[in-house]
C-alpha cells in the first residue's frame, strides 16, 4: 500500500514518500525513508519489493557518484533519469526490478525537473506524479490543484491536501510521511508527516 508523489515548483521540486516497510500483512516499522539522496541536487523517490527498492537505489546512487569522480562533474538531472532507465531496461529481460521511481533535481541551466520512471522502463518528464495504490488519490488532487510555477508553501498545502485524502479515503493508508525537496541551495529533508511514531518495546519482567 505504498504511496510516493511528486510535482515541481517555482525553483523546486518536491517529492513524497510514505514511511511504511510493509509484508503481507505485518508493519515491520513505520520510519523507513524511502527517499534517497542520489547526490547534493537530486532525488530518488522509489517505491516496490523492498530488497529491489534498496539494492536498485543504492546501485544508481553509486554509479552516479562513480561518474563524477571519474570524470569530475555531476551528471545532470536528464542524464541520471536516461541512466536509471537504462538500467532497469537492462535488467527486463535478465532479472527485473519490482521498482518505480520519481527522480527530482534541480539543474543551474534548466532548474527542476521532476522524472517518471516505473518498472518496465518507462521514462517521461512530468510536472507531478505518483506511484502506489495512494496514486489514485494524490493525483486527482493535483490534477485538481495543482498549477505551474506554484509557490513552496502552495505546493506544501497541495501535499498536506494529498496526504489528508489517502488517509481518509484508503484502506490501509500509511499513518506517516516523509516530504524531501531540491532546489538550488540543494536536496534536504523538509518534513515529517506523522500520525504514530515508532517506539521501543520494553519487555515486561
Amino acid at each position: 500500500m505504498e504511496c510516493v508523489f511528486g510535482m515541481v515548483g517555482n525553483g523546486f521540486a518536491v517529492v513524497v514518500a510514505d514511511t511504511s516497510a510493509v509484508n503481507s500483512i505485518l508493519v515491520h516499522k513505520s520510519n523507513e525513508d524511502k527517499i534517497m539522496v542520489l547526490d547534493s541536487h537530486k532525488l530518488v523517490a522509489a517505491s516496490g519489493e523492498s530488497g529491489d527498492r534498496v539494492q536498485f537505489t543504492e546501485y544508481i546512487q553509486k554509479n552516479v557518484a562513480l561518474y563524477q569522480f571519474r570524470n569530475g562533474i555531476p551528471l545532470t538531472t536528464a542524464a541520471a533519469a536516461n541512466f536509471t532507465r537504462g538500467e532497469l531496461a537492462t535488467a527486463l529481460r535478465k532479472n527485473p526490478y519490482s521498482v518505480n521511481i520519481l527522480l527530482a533535481g534541480y539543474d543551474k541551466e534548466t532548474g527542476p525537473s521532476l522524472y517518471y520512471i516505473d518498472y518496465i522502463a518507462t521514462l517521461h518528464k512530468v510536472e507531478k506524479g505518483a506511484f502506489g495504490y495512494g496514486s489514485y488519490f494524490s493525483l486527482s488532487m493535483m490534477d485538481r490543484h495543482f498549477h505551474s510555477g506554484m509557490s513552496l508553501e502552495e505546493a506544501i498545502d497541495l501535499v498536506d491536501k494529498c496526504i489528508m485524502e489517502i488517509r481518509s479515503r484508503l484502506v490501509v493508508a500509511p499513518p506517516n510521511f516523509l516530504i524531501k525537496i531540491v532546489d538550488k541551495d540543494g536536496a534536504r529533508q523538509y518534513a515529517w508527516r506523522e500520525s504514530i511514531s515508532d517506539t521501543s518495546v520494553v519487555p515486561s519482567v
